[in-house]
């Protein structure tokens, strides 16, 4: 079987390489196409584009970039008919993606969605051309089920597939001591910050995370790089006193008393982990002015939205500043954290077990079969 896969930004990466995986174990002639990122490349050395050429974030930025997206989208309309695969798999990425998926239909290509875009957040009339050019959705989180079913669409709940990347890590106490030395780390309690994987947003979030370094003496705070931007971008943003590293945030999670995260994927692998966290988010003033108006969900985070309640705090452009920050953290490292943990209990339940990626891949090749 020969897969064009297109995946935009990190999440998708890390789900798509474990999908490729899956599908290489079901059949270990499977061959690969595809955009995104080094952990789908070292599946299967076969990379057209990096996905940190693809992420424009915010509508400003996206209107500044116009040009390349365009660029992009004739480019890859055009690979895809060369390479003629069984099967097109789309991971989230809806601005691209489904604008590949119409061409993709109408040319004959399978169309399989793999993580579904967040269209029950806002533009719900999306799931109408959803049905219209994609063959079959593959939906990691359970509410999206019963969307989908309203729109007629071919939908398949798989389950979370981070419950798998996850649960395989262990840290024993020596790893532990191991990864404190070589990342030249106290024994002092860690508070993590997770502030994202894009320019943009690291520049808008990580300043006022830090800011409140003052206030937790008896803490360290160690931030996790994005792999999509180097140290000297960081360097602007660091003081004696913080940490910063990289390619190891699951390991830094495992440790972690508490995080600080920016809104996204990252808010629901820190509950996984069960660690107490505050959510962040900060946005262009012109972006969140048209969201606010277009975003039809009580809550940013993933972790509030499965739960439908707010079991994190979320910290939406004016309220993230030093004030508040330090409230609500103070709160999660004494009289909130049992709540939080135990609500973390029910949000493992509802994420519906193990194995999403290997009941993504069998599904995919029964239809194809």
């Amino acid at each position: 079987m020969k897969f064009y896969i297109i995946a935009g930004e990190a999440s998708g990466d890390l789900h798509a390489s474990n999908l490729m995986k899956a599908l290489k174990s079901e059949d270990s002639e499977t061959q690969f196409r595809f955009w995104g990122g080094d952990l789908m490349n070292a599946q299967s050395p076969n990379i057209i584009k990096h996905y940190n050429d693809m992420a424009f974030m915010g509508f400003t930025e996206v209107l500044l970039n116009l040009r390349t997206i365009k660029a992009n989208l004739s480019f890859c309309k055009q690979d895809l008919l060369e390479y003629n695969p069984d099967a097109l798999i789309l991971v989230d990425y809806p601005g691209f993606n489904l604008r590949i998926a119409k061409f993709a239909k109408s040319k004959g290509i399978k169309v399989f969605y793999y993580i579904s875009p967040k269209v029950w957040a806002w533009n719900q009339k999306r799931a109408i051309k959803i049905k219209a050019c994609v063959d079959e959705m593959f939906t990691i989180f359970p509410f999206e089920t019963k969307f989908y079913q309203k729109y007629n669409v071919d939908v398949n709940y798989v389950g979370h597939p981070l419950l798998d990347a996850i649960d395989n890590i262990s840290f024993s106490n020596n790893e532990k001591d191991r990864f404190l030395s070589k990342n030249k780390l106290s024994n002092k309690s860690i508070i993590a910050l997770l502030p994202g994987s894009r320019k943009q947003e690291v520049t808008r979030i990580l300043s006022e995370m830090l800011s409140v370094q003052s206030y937790f003496p008896d803490y360290q705070f160690v931030i996790a790089g994005a792999p999509s931007l180097n140290i000297e971008f960081y360097k602007t943003f660091l003081s004696d006193n913080t940490t910063i590293i990289f390619d190891q945030t699951y390991n830094l999670l495992k440790i972690a008393e508490a995080a600080l995260v920016t809104s996204g994927t990252a808010t629901l692998e820190t509950a996984i982990f069960n660690v107490p966290q505050v959510v962040c988010y900060k946005a262009g003033s012109l972006t969140y002015q048209i969201a606010k108006r277009l975003i039809n969900v009580k809550f940013i985070s993933l972790v509030n939205l499965i739960l439908n309640k707010e079991a994190v705090a979320e910290l939406i452009q004016d309220d993230l500043n030093t004030n508040r920050i330090s409230e609500e953290l103070y709160k999660i490292l004494g009289s909130n954290k049992k709540q939080q943990l135990n609500d973390y209990k029910r949000l493992r339940e509802l994420l519906g077990g193990h194995g999403a990626s290997a009941k993504t891949a069998t599904l995919m090749l029964k239809t194809l079969n």
